[in-house]
Order: C-alpha cells, then structure tokens, then sequence
C-alpha cells in the first residue's frame, strides 16, 4: 500500500516541533533508507540547532535575538527540506493487484502480437520469412511477440519451448532434417512423438514457416 500517509506525518515533524524534531527527523530516515547523506543531514541539523539553542541561552539578549531568528530559519528550512525529500525517504509502492493487471495486460498483448504475426505469414510468407519472424537468434526490428519457428531455428532456441528437454529437441531436429519441417504443433507432436500435454504449450509459442 502507499506510505504516503506516514511520509506526509514525518514531514511535519519539523514543523510542528519548530525545528527541534529536524535532527530527529532525518536521522529516522536515514536509519529507514540506510542512506550515509541523509544521516550527515540529520548531524548537520543536529549541530545546527545545538548551536542555536547555545545562543539563545547565552544571557546576551544580541545574541539571544540572532539565535531566535537563526531558529526561525533552521524552523522554516527543515519543513522545506523535509517535504522536498519525502517521496525519496517514504516512496510510493504499486499495489499488487495493479502489477498483477498490468503483467496480465502484456501478457495478453504480447499473446495478441504473436497472432498478428501468424496472420502476416500466412498471407505472405516470404514478407514474414524476411522480417524473421520466429528466429529471435537472428538480428530484427520486428516484435512477433516471442515466436518460434520450429522449421528453422536452431537447436538452442527450439529448447526454450515449454517443456522441450534436450532430448526432445534432438528427436525434432533430427525429423526435421529428414522430412524437412512441420506444417502445425499437431504433426510436430505425431512425428517426434511428444507428449500430448506439450501440444497446447508449443503450439502458443511455434509457427511453422515454409
């Protein structure tokens, strides 16, 4: 869930302390970010408002008057420092539920590209054949959503089909080196004999150019 409730709170320490709480403040966040700057900033206010307190308890009512407005200052500087680092020190976290829809969002989209370069090669193979479609071992601009051309792609990336072991992959190259290539996922599944569960799973990721 979004912190920005409690960063909005630490950020008025400093001023609903009038400036006391700065050093506090800020050696909180830098315990919370382990961050070496921030605890040099919580020391630099802490120094500062040790000071400033010296000053106004010295009896001498100049200096007295200097530490006050001195006070004022470090008052008004710390609630200006702490509200310009609160999205650093108590940043926003996206909540699951979004990045969940958002990785079904691309899966879906990707899924969708992969059918929108399927209907590209089959109404234009050679267009398709040059766009590389399915080789992603070769150099291309064109995204076809993580296709795999079993009738030319090498060994290597044949294997990163869903479930194809090593084994499997060398039964394919081989009865693709005999009868040159495949027409579908289906006889793929029949020449290699693979394992009827493979099918649903290959046939989402393969595409088979002539």
């Amino acid at each position: 869930m979004p912190s920005e409730p409690h960063g909005i709170l630490w950020a008025f320490v400093p001023f609903l302390t009038l400036g006391y709480g700065t050093p506090f403040s800020f050696l909180y966040a830098a315990v919370r970010r382990n961050s070496w700057n921030l605890g040099a900033t919580a020391a630099g206010y802490g120094v500062g408002t040790a000071a400033v307190v010296t000053m106004m308890q010295s009896g001498d009512a100049l200096l007295g008057i200097f530490g006050g407005f001195m006070m004022l200052m470090l008052w008004i500087a710390g609630t200006v420092h702490a509200f310009a680092v609160r999205s650093s020190v108590f940043p926003r976290t996206v909540p699951r539920s979004r990045l969940n829809e958002h990785a079904i969002e691309v899966a879906r989209f990707r899924q969708a590209m992969r059918e929108d370069a399927r209907t590209l090669a089959r109404q234009d193979p050679a267009l398709a054949f040059e766009l590389r479609i399915g080789r992603p071992d070769l150099p291309r601009r064109y995204d076809d959503g993580g296709l795999i051309d079993v009738n030319h792609a090498p060994p290597a990336v044949l294997a990163t089909l869903p479930g194809l072991t090593p084994e499997l992959v060398e039964r394919l190259v081989r009865r693709r080196d005999e009868q040159g290539g495949f027409v579908s996922a289906e006889e793929l599944a029949v020449d290699t004999d693979l394992p009827p569960d493979l099918v649903p799973q290959i046939a989402e990721y393969s595409i088979f150019l002539p």
